[in-house]
């Protein structure tokens, strides 16, 4: 078998998840075609603003409970993250490669990075703890107090959407907030 062996038998037919479902889109789709060969290796909706709006909406939804789940559950979510990623390391380089004409080398050492700071992000809880400071001036004591702001909307870019997106969401979904991800 050879390394850059398609995994893909035919275009998958990407849809949005928002709220914990996979939702079709009523916007227009895009083709994903491969550099190396031409192939269509995948659809993609280009979102209208009435489901960006939703996907927000969802976001804003979850927050409040998001913020209130213990640091050290959200952290697991990261921990599973990182393991599903590892376990599909090969496939998912396959795939930037085929989406981007990238070497496999390249998207290989994407997927890595990416990997990194999911794991990084993982240490957040100890970072979260906060700091004080007594009489900082007669008869006043400090606080420093880290909390979740809300949502984030991240958009990546086209050179790198794997990577960069995880330079991003994990430590925005450790810290308690909630995350909007559009890949390029």
């Amino acid at each position: 078998m050879a390394v850059l062996q398609e995994p893909i038998k035919e275009a998958l037919e990407i849809k949005n998840y928002i709220d914990g479902e996979w939702v079709e889109s009523k916007g227009e789709v895009k083709d994903v075609v491969n550099p190396a060969t031409g192939k269509v290796i995948a659809r993609v909706p280009i979102s209208t603003k009435d489901e960006i709006d939703e996907a927000v909406e969802a976001a804003k939804e979850a927050f409040p409970y998001w913020r209130r789940t213990p640091p050290l559950a959200r952290v697991r979510c990261l921990f599973r993250l990182k393991e599903l990623l590892e376990e599909n390391f090969e496939e998912i380089s396959r795939i930037q490669t085929m989406e981007h004409g990238k070497t496999i080398d390249e998207s290989r050492g994407e997927t890595r990075r990416g990997i990194e700071n999911v794991e990084v992000a993982t240490g957040i809880p100890s970072l979260m703890m906060g700091q004080s400071l007594e009489d900082i001036a007669a008869g006043i004591d400090e606080y420093l107090i880290r909390q979740p702001l809300g949502v984030f909307g991240i958009i990546s870019p086209f050179n790198f959407p794997f990577m960069i997106g995880l330079w991003f969401a994990p430590y925005a979904i450790a810290t308690g907030n909630c995350v909007v991800l559009k890949p390029s």
